[in-house]
């Protein structure tokens, strides 16, 4: 993406002046007056400092220094190799020799700040970037080369500069004049890092490993950039990293960073006590170890960490914003928010923490300060690709109408949607909440004592940003931080369109779990209770086991129990991710079939005081590798039992294999699934449809509860209706609606079938299926209008006909000449509106004019009983 345009807040007056007086400059290269030799050395000792060999680098450079060579370059790389080490108060000693020596060195400055910062003295780190300031004041044209250009471009950002300017006046002329300098790409992929333009970041990044292919620190930030859409693709990178310097710290780090995501502690560790062996004062390593005390309810422990993390620099907010920020990943917001909250009282203008604590707040519901946070942030820095996103959020969440259902407990919902959505499904919305919390909370025993906040979004763009902060997340139907609910709404899915009812009860039972346990349980808990509730509440609902699951589960691709979360990051495929899902509900539901629902709700009391899961686990079933086991044979056994009789094995057949052909294979091998459903394909589309109906028939015996596009069930429909045998499509149909959640087109053709038939009870039911996938379509209204009438279900006849008044119905005039007659029976004076537009519609519509004749005579009678009572 490009950056907007939109100028922030100034820099300084100097820090202005030096900017103006290098863009309007020329580029002057200057060049070192250093021997061949002596920059061989120097190159040699970078080398070892991008090995990883920083006692070698340090070594080699001190030797050079005390040898008499004056080159700054050297001082630089003994302070960074120092620096690498953790030897701050020696970084800091290396430093006040060099600042006499070279008084109008930028480049030791901006270097020098990060020593002052380390060893504590940030007064003097400041002081630096006067200097800084000072010397692009009065000498602007000794930094107009590119090593000038990037550590001046640097300084501006952070004193708050247009972003854009900087880019294009400072790192793009750095580039122009010296294409090969590194420094200028990596400047510019952090600036992009730092606003959440990974594409721009990757970009940069690449063109400098051409440059320079054995950086560690480019593979480490470009595995950055890949991160949030190629993960793949960062895990290569984080390779390359480490494969260059097997030390690098960052790398490590970021490696922990995802083994704390996933729940793998002891390896996370492993990789912290890796950094701390290279630096063992490096902040972020101690904050992560802060984390897992938190994460570990070792309360001492977390504090003790805490103060490691600024033992060095106590003023800086990294450590706390790190901290927090992990916490809020594992839905500990409340406690994420406070660590948010520390890191600015250390640097009020520190933006990470500020945007960070935004976020957290609108995950609680505590929207107010939320929002005012999103637009300091956006204030201060109009680039920030997730501020700008929040804002524009923010804007068309006003348009959004707001139900509310609220209790005297202070419990209950606000429900915001797209206003046109509000009207035509609001009410179903609340009506399902309010029935999930009674059935869920009586049944894990969990009070709500504020509203629960659930947002639907019309677009997913919309739903991305709420739920993400950024676009993408392509695939999530809903999240649920605990006391807010997203959600896409039917408008946001596209094609393939899933039981939105069943959606909301999944996020509603986490809310309720996350409130059972304070945000202190495991995904694959969290998600195997909602989806094994989707299951308790409707059959249709949830996941069930299918033939991809079962290759999955007899191939060994199970995940044990006790590394189950794991499952959830990075999985190889879509399949994959929801395959855990699945898992996780069969976890749960061995749970409570073999150690009941008690133990269970045990489990959920254990996790909220701050028990890690397997050691609550280990509490009620025994050993971990036990359960393991157990549940292994659990699901192998489930896996089996799928269509006992089928066989699943792949057809050797070549793709130009004519029907005849597969008859002759599929008799061969009369109960291989596959075959037949090929053969049955085939067969349709030679349009022998009687033909096609034994092999169709043979699978739905072998697999009586397949579901899915493909399914025999919905083939055999087709074949019936070519053969206008409408009795047994509509019993074909039937079934698989009686197995389905989100069968659409089949709950339409059924309400067509039963409607011809005048079964009203048949077409009722099928248009509250199909308005539990897709309310914002005409038929099911028309539909369970016709159907509620016919039935004398005026309520829900009256309600259905006028959100059908709002769908463009095909014959309007007889929309509302039905909603007028059916209110003007209750006596409902908005009847007359509605034969008007009938009228309007239809001027000729005799039975509209006697409903209007008749309501006139009605009210001219009202007036002659009023005369006589004056």
């Amino acid at each position: 993406m490009t950056y907007r345009c939109a100028r922030v807040g100034g820099a300084g007056v100097g820090v202005e002046r030096a900017g103006r007086l290098l863009i309007a400059g020329v580029l002057v290269l200057f060049s070192s007056a250093a021997g061949p030799a002596i920059a061989a050395d120097l190159a040699e000792a970078r080398k070892l400092f991008h090995a990883g060999r920083y006692d070698e680098c340090r070594t080699a450079a001190a030797k050079t220094i005390a040898d008499g060579e004056w080159l700054e370059d050297w001082r630089q790389v003994k302070i960074e190799a120092e620096l690498a080490r953790g030897e701050y108060e020696a970084a800091l000693a290396t430093l006040e020799e060099a600042l006499p020596r070279y008084p109008s060195s930028i480049a030791l400055r901006y270097l020098g700040r990060r020593v002052y910062r380390m060893n504590g003295r940030s007064q003097d780190a400041e002081r630096l970037f006067a200097e800084i300031e000072a010397l692009a004041n009065r000498t602007p044209w000794r930094y107009s080369d590119p090593a000038g250009l990037v550590i001046l471009g640097r300084v501006l950002l952070e004193r708050g500069a247009d972003p854009r300017r900087v880019l294009e006046d400072f790192y793009d002329r750095a580039k122009s004049g010296r294409a090969d300098y590194v420094e200028a790409y990596l400047a510019a992929a952090d600036l992009a890092l730092e606003k959440h333009d990974f594409a721009l970041a990757a970009e940069s990044l690449e063109q400098a490993i051409k440059i320079t292919p054995d950086n560690p620190d480019l593979y480490f930030k470009l595995a950055l950039a890949y991160a949030p859409s190629e993960s793949e693709k960062s895990a290569e990178m984080l390779e390359q990293a480490l494969s260059r310097n097997p030390r690098h710290v960052e790398s490590l780090l970021f490696q922990a960073d995802d083994r704390i995501d996933a729940e793998r502690y002891d390896e996370a560790r492993a990789l912290i006590d890796q950094a701390l062996d290279v630096n063992l004062r490096e902040p972020r390593a101690w904050a992560y170890l802060a984390v897992l005390a938190h994460l570990d309810a070792d309360p001492q422990g977390e504090r003790l960490w805490r103060a490691a993390a600024l033992s060095s620099w106590p003023a800086n907010p990294e450590a706390d914003h790190l901290i927090g920020k992990k916490l809020s990943q594992k839905y500990r917001f409340a406690e994420g928010a406070e660590y948010q909250r520390k890191a600015l009282q250390l640097d009020p203008g520190y933006l990470p923490a500020k945007a960070q604590l935004s976020q957290d707040l609108l995950r609680l519901g505590e929207e107010e300060e939320g929002w005012r946070l999103a637009a300091e942030v956006y204030a201060r820095d109009a680039y920030d690709v997730l501020a700008y996103n929040l804002m524009t959020l923010h804007d068309r969440l006003e348009k959004f109408r707001t139900l509310e259902a609220l209790e005297e407990d202070g419990g209950g919902f606000i429900v915001r949607m797209e206003a046109r959505e509000a009207e035509i499904y609001g009410d179903r919305v609340l009506m399902l909440l309010q029935e999930a919390k009674e059935k869920l909370c009586a049944k894990y025993d969990v009070t709500l004592e504020k509203p629960i906040v659930v947002e639907i979004f019309d677009q997913q763009k919309d739903f991305a940003i709420r739920t993400f902060g950024l676009p993408g997340g392509a695939g999530f139907l809903g999240v649920c931080f605990g006391s807010v609910i997203t959600a896409n709404s039917p408008a946001a899915q596209g094609a393939s369109l899933s039981n939105w009812e069943a959606v909301l009860w999944h996020e509603f039972c986490h809310v309720v779990t996350l409130h059972k346990t304070n945000n202190k349980m495991p995904r694959w808990l969290s998600e195997g209770i909602s989806v094994y509730e989707e299951r308790q509440e409707n059959p249709t609902w949830g996941q069930a086991m299918t033939p991809v699951y079962r290759k999955m589960i007899l191939e060994g691709e199970l995940t044990p129990v006790s590394k189950l979360s794991g499952a959830f990051l990075n999985p190889p495929s879509a399949a994959h991710l929801q395959f855990a899902y699945y898992e996780s509900s069969l976890v749960v539901e061995y749970l409570i079939d073999e150690y009941g629902l008690e133990t269970l709700q045990r489990v959920l009391t254990d996790l909220g005081a701050g028990m890690p899961i397997n050691e609550s686990l280990q509490r009620y079933v025994g050993s971990l590798q036990a359960l393991d086991d157990e549940f292994a044979a659990f699901a192998r056994n489930r896996a089996e039992s799928l269509a006992p009789d089928a066989e699943w094995e792949q057809p050797e057949l070549p793709p130009t294999a004519g029907v005849a052909d597969w008859e002759a294979w599929t008799a061969e091998h009369p109960k291989n699934y596959l075959g037949l459903q090929i053969l049955a394909t085939k067969l349709i589309e030679a349009e022998r449809f009687e033909d096609a109906k034994a092999p169709l028939n043979e699978m739905r015996r072998l697999y009586p509860d397949a579901i899915g596009a493909d399914n025999p069930d919905v083939l055999l429909a087709r074949v019936h209706r070519q053969l206008n045998e409408t009795e047994e499509e509509r019993a074909v149909l039937a079934e698989l609606a009686s197995r389905s959640a989100d069968a659409g087109d089949a709950y339409v053709r059924l309400m067509e079938l039963a409607a011809a038939e005048e079964d009203w009870p048949a077409v009722r039911e099928n248009a509250e299926r199909m308005l539990a996938v897709n309310p914002l379509v005409r038929t099911p209204h028309e539909q369970l209008a016709q159907s509620a009438e016919a039935l004398g279900d005026d309520d829900s006849a009256i309600a259905a006909y006028r959100v059908l008044a709002m769908l463009d119905p095909l014959d309007p005039a007889e929309t509302h000449y039905r909603l007028a007659r059916l209110l003007h029976r209750r006596g409902d004076a908005a009847a007359k509106r509605h034969v008007l537009i009938a009228l309007e519609e239809a001027p000729r519509f005799r039975a509209a004019h006697r409903l209007l004749l008749e309501m006139v005579e009605g009210e001219k009678e009202d007036d002659a009983e009023a005369s006589k009572a004056r």
